[in-house]
């Protein structure tokens, strides 16, 4: 298997183009500190993927930034803190101002001479919009948990990736999936049969980030540390 065999590459956004581990610890940590709580980063983000998920899988529908401010309300209670609303809603606005890895939009930008690039996200349209901002590339599909009604894993969010390329003509044997988090997806992504590409991104949290960790390791059919190195790697 060979990178040039792939036309297609989707990617996941937060945690991979977009750094969600800067963006969510400086959205919550002097919150916490201005409250006595002295939370080490790496348990942050593992309360947070513990959190994020349950809520993804309970409310389905609920708009991202709904569900950052349900993960908020679950964040302060594990720390015994009373939860505030105008609080949980700076969190849940605080996707807008994630910043982009400095590696993502010159990587993309070289990748997309040579690849059509989508992304499936677990997000919003208006969300993604600030975030696309960031990255500085127009991509040729966005497909997001609104659009979709379901958050990954779920099995849905990769069957519109394929039924929806597949309707531009891209079967899923020429599409190569790049994210950053095994539970999110790599694990549905190798479910549904398509090819992965690990951005295995350096985390105080250890390789799951800020993302639950997967009940066992996924199949990983590329491995890179960086954008950067997958747009070497690509040859663009």
């Amino acid at each position: 298997m060979e990178l040039t065999s792939f036309r297609v590459m989707s990617f996941d956004c937060y945690g991979t183009m977009i750094d969600w581990e800067r963006g969510i610890l400086a959205a919550i940590r002097p919150w916490l500190e201005a409250r006595g709580c002295d939370v080490p980063a790496a348990e942050i983000l593992a309360a947070f993927g513990v959190a994020e998920a349950d809520v993804e899988a309970e409310t389905p529908g609920a708009p991202y930034p709904v569900v950052l401010e349900r993960v908020h309300r679950r964040l302060t209670t594990r720390w015994g803190l009373d939860p505030e609303a105008a609080e949980a809603h700076r969190f849940a606005t605080s996707v807008l101002h994630w910043p982009a890895f400095d590696d993502s939009p010159d990587a993309l930008a070289r990748l997309q001479r040579r690849y059509r690039l989508v992304v499936l996200s677990n997000v919003d349209r208006a969300s993604f919009a600030a975030s696309r901002d960031r990255l500085g590339i127009d991509f040729d599909a966005v497909y997001t948990a609104e659009d979709i009604g379901s958050y990954k894993p779920d099995p849905r969010n990769f069957a519109h990736l394929i039924d929806a390329e597949g309707a531009a003509g891209h079967d899923r044997a020429h599409i190569l999936h790049v994210g950053q988090s095994l539970f999110h997806d790599h694990v549905p992504a190798s479910h549904a049969g398509i090819a992965t590409c690990w951005i295995r991104r350096p985390s105080v949290a250890g390789d799951h980030g800020a993302a639950r960790p997967p009940e066992r390791p996924p199949r990983v059919d590329f491995q890179f540390t960086s954008l950067e190195a997958l747009a070497d790697a690509a040859g663009v």
